[in-house]
């Protein structure tokens, strides 16, 4: 468990001195071994390289490599990861059959303008000795990440914090998710309906381009960033990160938007 910074202070600011979100605090984390830390490693970067591979091909790439490993055991991992689904745990990393899944409205859809379409995705951040998840929400239009927060585990609550900070910038049109228990969950579907105007918009089963935006931002940030560097702790993790959508939103030109920033595209 994190130590208290200070009993004095609030959980709130004793988590944002320690670079980590707040429900991290209450976290109680089981080391893992340096054998699972690479082994995860290994498979976030096969799958930011293919991320329509399954943990058929993905264990058959590491057996290549010599990594003696089973389709189950990548399964497993991949479960913990969020990669082929959000919540780690016997039957929690699928989604509430009764959860209602929304329709795929991206399909044909002309993108014209910032705010017309928002994208939220989770992606695994690999620390040296651990790992975070990180979960982002980008403008398809601009490019521009609107809001983004990294923890320590797979509790809802990062999610909902990214999509509360996104609405204090504006509200899109089309708000797109995957089919994941984060998505499908009541928390997440009943904050979207706060804002009446805003349609839900899910990837069909199965499809990772359906989220296309993301996906080809999650493998900028690894490439350019994370893969580059070994985060020693969450802090240093978060402070990277931090950079790091900085300079993606505010300096770094894109060829798709005929060499502008997403930030200069966004708020126009």
């Amino acid at each position: 468990m994190v130590d208290w910074v200070d009993p004095e202070l609030p959980i709130s600011q004793q988590a944002k001195l320690l670079g980590i979100n707040r429900s991290s605090l209450y976290y109680k984390p089981v080391q893992p071994s340096p054998e699972e830390v690479a082994m995860k490693h290994w498979i976030d970067e096969i799958y930011t390289k293919y991320p329509y591979f399954g943990s058929r091909r993905i264990a058959e790439i590491l057996k290549k490599k010599g990594v003696n490993i089973n389709r189950k055991r990548v399964r497993r991992h991949m479960r913990e990861m969020g990669i082929q689904a959000i919540y780690p745990g016997p039957n929690l990393s699928k989604r509430n059959l009764q959860h209602r899944i929304y329709p795929y409205l991206l399909k044909g859809v002309n993108i014209t303008r910032p705010n017309q379409v928002w994208s939220i995705d989770i992606t695994y951040i690999r620390l040296h000795n651990s790992w975070m998840y990180l979960t982002a929400i980008i403008d398809w239009y601009s490019r521009y990440i609107i809001s983004w927060e990294l923890d320590q585990t797979l509790a809802i609550d990062f999610v909902l914090d990214a999509v509360q900070h996104a609405f204090t910038h504006g509200t899109p049109e089309i708000f797109n998710s995957d089919q994941g228990s984060h998505f499908t969950s009541p928390k997440y579907i009943n904050l979207l309906k706060e804002h009446p105007s805003v349609q839900i918009s899910m990837d069909s089963r199965g499809r990772a381009l359906d989220n296309i935006m993301i996906e080809r931002f999650w493998r900028s940030l690894k490439y350019e960033e994370v893969y580059l560097k070994d985060y020693g702790s969450p802090r240093a993790a978060r402070s990277n990160i931090r950079d790091y959508m900085n300079l993606y939103n505010h300096e770094r030109p894109h060829q798709s938007l005929d060499y502008q920033t997403p930030a200069s595209i966004y708020f126009g």
